[in-house]
């Protein structure tokens, strides 16, 4: 395994520490037996475990939390996107589509202008001007 990742990393710097660390890190952690226990009757070669990604050596229970933490944050940013107008009067300086959907608050003083808040309905770019 460490020659794997000295193969793919090329030096003994702290890229290469951190990956051989987080590698023993995840062999030893009592929550995840299914990962020592495939690496240790073969069914995960050191080569594999070597170029593995953190979510596929996460156990089964890390792997729900996070994608249930995945689904609530995709949830509140549609959730986010809902308000507001849609319009084609702005243009994404990302994408240079005109689907858009912008709102308007008072983010100062009343004798200030109202800030518009707008969101790329194509791409999510947001930005705002006065």
């Amino acid at each position: 395994m460490p020659a794997r990742i000295f193969r793919d990393v090329g030096n003994t710097d702290m890229k290469y520490k951190n990956r051989v660390r987080s590698r023993i890190a995840n062999l030893k952690d009592a929550k995840n037996p299914d990962l020592r226990r495939n690496v240790l009757c073969g069914a995960i070669t050191p080569q594999q475990i070597a170029v593995m990604t953190s979510e596929e050596m996460a156990s089964d229970e890390l792997k729900e939390i996070r994608k249930a933490m995945t689904k609530e944050a995709i949830r509140e940013h549609q959730m986010a996107r809902t308000g507001g107008t849609q319009t084609d009067l702005f243009t994404c300086g990302k994408c240079r589509k005109k689907n858009c959907t912008y709102t308007q608050v008072q983010t100062r003083s009343s004798d200030e202008p109202m800030t518009t808040f707008v969101v790329c309905n194509e791409c999510g770019n947001r930005w705002k001007f006065c």
